[in-house]
């Protein structure tokens, strides 16, 4: 007997569990790190940490997609350089504008300040390669190749976006880094409903990171993590200046791309007329 498809996998609650099964891989593989930190380095360690808790999950996940559906692979465009141009200036401009100053307004306790100081002190190539390259591959296939592709068969593009948001935002399992990876993960989810393109969103998510990352290099960490965000710009007029630019060039830089990706859309539609997502 022949198992019956299930062509919208994975829904609502098969997300919840997809989100499961990575937090329990991370719980899993975590204590791997403290066996290795001292035979291997801190940043190799991170690294490798990573790579198992979320690669082993999208093996799984993936696996289960196939044997539930018949898609087998995630889809991959090229790109005009202006919508590269527009998402990296639109990324930036949410980060500074949005991200950073949300995220400033939650105390942040000792405990959490200890773990993101450490964080910021890895600014290695393995740290690199883990943050600025590994993450945006594996958890973009996840939460955008195979949680929103799924979603938008099953509900309406707006709720498919913010419930794919909402549990980016949870695996981060912390108040800060959900607000930066829950309106990431809105523009990230928006550019792929619009183009179904994977490498958009690789590519939001590589910028995010890199900006984050880069900016290590040339901030106090200390500093940025203990002073309000006003301070830490130089004063409250700096910090408007500061913010609401950002504001600016974010919201023209999504007016510009989303009349960019209408063309996107409509090739996508022609390319894949019987899928659901284009209907």
């Amino acid at each position: 007997m022949t198992e019956e498809k299930e062509p919208n996998y994975p829904n609502h609650r098969q997300s919840w569990g997809i989100v499961g099964i990575i937090i329990l891989a991370t719980v899993v593989f975590s204590p791997l790190s403290l066996v290795l930190n001292d035979i291997t380095g801190k940043e190799f360690s991170f690294l490798l940490t990573y790579m198992l808790s979320m690669g082993v999950p999208l093996v799984v996940v993936h696996q289960l997609r196939k044997r539930k559906t018949s898609i087998s692979g995630f889809k991959f465009n090229s790109c005009s350089p202006k919508i590269i141009v527009l998402i990296l200036l639109a990324t930036i401009g949410i980060q500074t504008g949005i991200t950073s100053p949300l995220a400033s307004l939650i105390p942040l306790p000792e405990s959490m300040r200890t773990i993101f100081l450490d964080l910021a002190k890895m600014n290695g190539v393995f740290a690199g390669i883990a943050v600025v390259l590994a993450a945006p591959i594996l958890e973009e296939l996840i939460f955008r190749g195979i949680i929103l592709n799924g979603l938008l068969s099953n509900h309406s593009p707006v709720k498919a976006i913010i419930i794919s948001s909402v549990l980016f935002g949870v695996v981060h399992l912390n108040p800060w880094q959900f607000i930066s990876a829950f309106l990431i993960g809105i523009f990230s989810g928006w550019v792929y409903y619009k183009t179904k393109n994977l490498s958009l969103s690789i590519l939001i998510h590589f910028i995010n990171n890199t900006f984050a990352f880069g900016s290590m290099y040339f901030v106090d960490a200390e500093a940025m993590i203990d002073m309000p965000l006003a301070e830490f710009y130089g004063g409250y007029l700096n910090f408007f200046l500061i913010t609401a630019g950002a504001l600016i060039v974010a919201a023209l830089s999504l007016y510009f791309l989303k009349s960019e990706l209408q063309d996107s859309l409509k090739q996508s539609a022609e390319s894949y007329p019987e899928d659901p997502i284009n209907k």
